[in-house]
C-alpha cells in the first residue's frame, strides 16, 4: 500500500493577468478551486479510489460557471454548447471518453460510463446520448450551459471573425479543467473536460477527450491532464509523451513536464499547461501562459491553490 495520496486540478490555462480579474472574482476562483479539491481530497481521504477522486474534483468545476466545462462552456459558431471529456485508469490503463454532446451535465460522468460499461474508448455525439439514455443519465437543455459572459465572447469573437484560439488574440484564455490522482493504494487517474474552443465551426474536437493528448494514466509512470491550444497537444500527443519520456528515457516527472511545456510546446508557439502526479507522489503544474488556475494537495499537507 502506498499510504500517501496525492490531489491536483486546473481550471484552464491562458492569458490570467493580475489587472483584469477583480478581487471579487479571485476570490470566487480561488473558493471554485478549493471545492473541487476538497471534493476529490475527501474521497483520498477515506481510502476512496484515484477514479473516484478525479471524478469528484472535475464534476465540481464542470458545475461551475467559472470554467469553460459543463455549465459555463464557451459557445461555438452556431451558438450551442458542445463538450468533451475523458478519463483514464492507471491500474488498467482503463480509458473512457466523449465529444460533442450537448445535453450531458457532466461529461466526465459519461466517460467513466464509457469506459466501465461499454466496449469502446471514445463516443461522439448524438451516438454518446444514446449510450448515456440506455444507462439512465438524465439529460439536460443545451442551453443549461449557457451564461452571459460566454455569450460576449462569442459576440466578440464573431465581429473578429476569428476563434478564440487564434494565435493573435492576446486575449486569448483556455478553460477546459482537469484533475489527475494517486490514491493510498498506488493508483494512478487522470480526467479532463471542456467546452472547447469559442466560436468554433465544423465539428472541431480538441485534444481533452484524446486520450494520449489531454488525458494519459499509467501506474508505472504518471497521471496527465492537459489544458492549451489542442491543436498542438494532439500533434505533440502530449499526455502520452510525459509518460514515455519517463518509462523510456528515464527522466523525472519534472524534467519530463518542463522539457515538453516550457521547450517543445513554447518553440511551437503553443500555450497551455499540464497538470501531473507521478507514482511517487510528486506533483507538477507547469505552463508556459501568464497563468493557469490549478491547486493541489497531498497528504498531510494544507491545500494549495493559485491563477498566476
Amino acid at each position: 500500500m502506498n499510504k500517501k495520496f496525492a490531489l491536483t486540478i486546473h481550471g484552464g490555462a491562458g492569458t490570467l493577468l493580475r489587472e483584469n480579474i477583480s478581487p471579487e472574482q479571485e476570490k470566487n476562483i480561488h473558493a471554485a478551486l478549493r471545492a473541487a479539491l476538497d471534493a476529490g481530497s475527501n474521497v483520498l481521504s477515506s481510502c476512496g479510489s484515484a477514479m473516484d477522486a478525479v471524478v469528484a474534483s472535475v464534476t465540481v468545476l464542470e458545475d461551475s460557471e467559472l470554467f469553460n466545462a459543463g455549465r459555463g462552456a464557451v459557445f461555438t459558431n452556431e451558438a450551442t454548447h458542445e463538450l468533451d471529456a475523458s478519463i483514464m485508469c492507471g491500474k488498467t490503463n482503463g480509458a473512457g471518453a466523449v465529444c460533442s454532446v450537448k445535453h450531458i451535465q457532466n461529461p466526465i460522468q459519461l466517460s467513466r460510463m464509457v469506459m466501465e460499461r461499454s466496449e469502446h474508448v471514445l463516443l461522439n455525439g448524438e451516438g454518446a446520448e444514446e449510450f448515456a439514455r440506455l444507462q439512465g443519465v438524465s439529460f439536460v437543455s443545451n442551453s443549461f450551459f449557457s451564461t452571459d459572459f460566454r455569450r460576449q465572447q462569442l459576440e466578440e469573437a464573431r465581429l473578429a471573425g476569428k476563434v478564440q484560439l487564434d494565435h493573435a488574440d492576446k486575449e486569448k484564455k483556455f478553460g477546459t479543467v482537469g484533475a489527475v490522482a494517486l490514491d493510498i493504494n498506488g493508483n494512478l487517474a487522470a480526467g479532463t473536460s471542456t467546452g472547447g474552443m469559442t466560436n468554433k465551426r465544423f465539428g472541431r474536437v480538441g485534444d481533452s477527450p484524446l486520450i494520449g493528448c489531454g488525458t494519459f494514466a499509467d501506474n508505472h509512470t504518471c497521471a496527465v491532464s492537459c489544458t492549451g491550444w489542442g491543436e498542438f497537444f494532439i500533434k505533440n500527443v502530449v499526455a502520452y509523451d510525459v509518460a514515455a519520456r519517463m518509462r523510456y528515457g528515464k527522466m523525472s516527472l519534472r524534467d519530463a513536464c518542463h522539457e515538453l511545456v516550457m521547450k517543445k510546446l513554447a518553440e511551437q508557439g503553443a500555450d497551455g499547461g499540464l497538470i501531473a502526479i507521478d507514482k511517487d507522489g510528486q506533483v507538477e503544474m507547469v505552463f508556459n501562459s501568464p497563468g493557469m488556475y490549478r491547486g493541489s494537495v497531498v497528504m498531510g499537507e494544507e491545500p494549495f491553490t493559485a491563477i498566476f
